[in-house]
């Protein structure tokens, strides 16, 4: 069965940095989309940022473009680092993966087959 694992949420202060890694357990990242999804309390699930595998195009959102930076590290591990945080980047974030032949749109949810647990990250001013 194929898995994603988050880790590295936590608690940093405004203008800190946190890096969220993303672990596939029974698969590979190859030919898959890789994408980050986060929601804050009483919000709806936000897209933040994609990479496509097949030519290693990378997406972000406008309220992250700048500040967060998408990557894979190898065959198994994806990472997200996140700098230049802000109090507004509170929630929970999600990894995801999405078969690259047949997803469409990076930023709706439903182009994506596989999801992590989602882990913590806490913004404070």
């Amino acid at each position: 069965q194929r898995q994603l694992v988050e880790s590295g949420g936590g608690l940093v202060q405004s203008g800190g940095s946190l890096r969220l890694s993303c672990t596939a357990r029974g698969f590979t990242f190859a030919s898959y989309a890789v994408g980050w999804f986060r929601q804050a309390p009483g919000k709806e699930r936000e897209w933040v940022s994609t990479f496509s595998n097949q030519d290693g195009t990378t997406y972000y959102a406008k309220s992250v473009k700048g500040r967060f930076t998408i990557s894979v590290d190898n065959a198994n591990t994806a990472s997200l680092q996140m700098n230049s945080l802000k109090p507004e980047d509170t929630a929970v974030y999600y990894c995801a993966a999405g078969w690259d032949f047949t997803m469409a749109d990076v930023a709706r949810e439903n182009e994506y087959e596989n999801w992590g647990q989602g882990t913590q990250v806490t913004v404070s001013s």
